[in-house]
């Protein structure tokens, strides 16, 4: 099954131009690096759906949570690997 995770931008470190940049995205904790190329308008504090390592989607703070927090309750975070 594949799944798409909410996470908080919480950096934006490598930006090759306009449309290539990289983020910071903290998942409760575990921060991992995220491709922002579909997601030009993404900005730091955001919270954005993640699927294979990249942004698909800026999403509510509120629903992000509720979001992790169903996911924390199925254990099924437990070996979050967001890169594959």
């Amino acid at each position: 099954m594949c799944l798409a995770i909410p996470g908080k931008i919480i950096s934006i470190d490598n930006q090759i131009d306009e449309v290539f940049r990289f983020a910071k995205v903290d998942f409760n904790g575990i921060i991992k690096e995220v491709n922002l190329a579909m997601l030009s308008e993404a900005k730091i504090g955001d919270y954005v759906l993640v699927h294979v390592g990249s942004a698909i989607s800026i999403v509510d703070e509120e629903e992000a949570k509720k979001t992790m927090d169903i996911l924390m309750q199925m254990d099924e975070l437990d070996d979050l690997d967001l890169d594959t």
